[in-house]
């Protein structure tokens, strides 16, 4: 999702006209296990995969259709289309499987268990797209890039796999492609820490604050769903240790991710938001879905009190934004449960009955995953989800950060 309608469609090319799967007709009748009611040409594995981890975390068992048509989107090579309207037909070359929507659906597979063929699948299907620098593109055969390769990470992570052994023919691993992606100490004030989408044509690296967000679960070897902070959890945001040595050969991911948590943490010090700037638009506005990675990113890294600082802001601002929209609310949930606040309370709102709304009635309630006693869900059904998709190789995204949570460069 990124800030606005505009800053999305400028981003997103148009689908392949030669796959039909990927463009459903908008009058279409959409799969009854699918969350959300909008066009999922474009993220319906993303949206689907997000709400499935969100309400698991949050201790709601879905409907067993909902899984299912997560499961039933695999290609038999293991890769994942962001949507196949029919999943019956056969993948062939012209199937647009990405390293996005295989890796989210991994680790919502994952989380939920007794997928382990399907999980195991997918990882393999990764590994044999690793690119010789040790990341992935999103679509196989381009160049790397670090929401990507962070989100390939979080995939591994899920599935038990260690990240920093998954090498490519040339020996690079995942954190040798990630850790390329970071400015270093020589970087301009501020953005020391932070990572770029991927360097420019000069091999210059921009700070970007959708990658940062994502290489910060990534350099911990995190996906989405975390474990929820407790009372006293909270560890201090400290930037890059720049007085030994800036070599990004000798620094380890933990310390990566710390120096991105010290950028994001910085960066919404002012107003306890991210702004994008989207096209045509003069001044900048808030970017929820970014501000959202970045409150999950700092709950990952044990920094409570920076994580409320957006929670905060969200908090009161981002019911618009999220009303109806399954990978947003499923977003905050993630967001809310690391940071150890009630997604049942945010702000007032219980996201987790407004996400189970938006779906197939959940089976049941349990004990959120990680919480004492747990907190009991109500569950709904119907709702609305607003869907665009983005795709790598558009030289706007490069320096512009569009919230890697709400679709792994499927934006609403």
């Amino acid at each position: 999702m990124a800030a606005s309608a505009a800053l999305c469609l400028a981003a997103a090319p148009a689908a392949r006209a030669d796959d039909p799967s990927a463009k459903p007709s908008p009058t279409a009748k959409l799969p009854s296990g699918l969350y959300g009611t909008k066009d999922p040409a474009y993220d319906g594995v993303w949206r689907q995969s997000v709400a499935l981890l969100a309400q698991d975390t949050a201790g709601v068992t879905p409907a067993r259709k909902a899984v299912d048509w997560l499961a039933g989107q695999q290609c038999p090579s293991g890769g994942f289309a962001p949507y196949r309207a029919d999943a019956a037909a056969k993948c062939d070359a012209k199937t647009p499987v990405d390293s996005n929507a295989t890796a989210i659906a991994a680790q919502a597979l994952a989380a939920l268990g007794g997928h382990g063929a399907e999980v195991g699948k997918a990882v393999d299907w990764l590994k044999s797209k690793q690119n010789e620098d040790g990341g992935w593109a999103y679509a196989p055969g381009g160049p790397s890039d670090a929401n990507s390769t962070s989100v390939v990470i979080g995939a591994f992570a899920a599935a038990g796999e260690k990240p920093e052994d998954v090498r490519s023919p040339k020996g690079k691993s995942a954190y040798d492609a990630l850790m390329s992606f970071q400015l270093g100490c020589d970087a301009k004030g501020v953005e020391s820490g932070a990572f770029a989408y991927q360097p420019d044509k000069k091999g210059r690296l921009a700070a970007n604050a959708d990658a940062t967000a994502a290489a910060a679960l990534a350099g911990l070897g995190k996906g989405l769903a975390l474990e929820p902070l407790g009372k006293d959890d909270n560890e201090d945001v400290t930037a890059l240790d720049c007085a030994e040595t800036d070599s990004k050969d000798a620094r380890e991911p933990d310390e990566a991710a710390g120096g991105a948590a010290a950028y994001l943490a910085s960066a919404l010090k002012k107003n306890g938001h991210l702004s994008a700037l989207a096209p045509g638009a003069e001044t900048p506005a808030p970017d929820f879905a970014n501000t959202t990675d970045a409150a999950l990113a700092l709950a990952a890294g044990g920094h409570k009190d920076a994580a409320e600082v957006p929670l905060r802001w969200l908090e009161r601002n981002s019911s618009a934004w999220a009303k109806g929209n399954p990978a947003a609310l499923g977003s905050l949930v993630l967001a809310a449960h690391a940071a150890g606040a009630d997604p049942h309370d945010f702000g007032g709102t219980d996201l987790v009955r407004q996400l189970n709304a938006t779906g197939p009635k959940p089976e049941g309630t349990q004990p959120a995953k990680g919480a004492p006693g747990g907190q009991s869900g109500d569950s709904g059904d119907g709702g609305v989800s607003d869907s665009v998709w983005w795709i790598t190789g558009v030289g706007l995204v490069a320096g512009v950060g569009i919230g890697f949570l709400m679709s792994g460069r499927k934006k609403t």
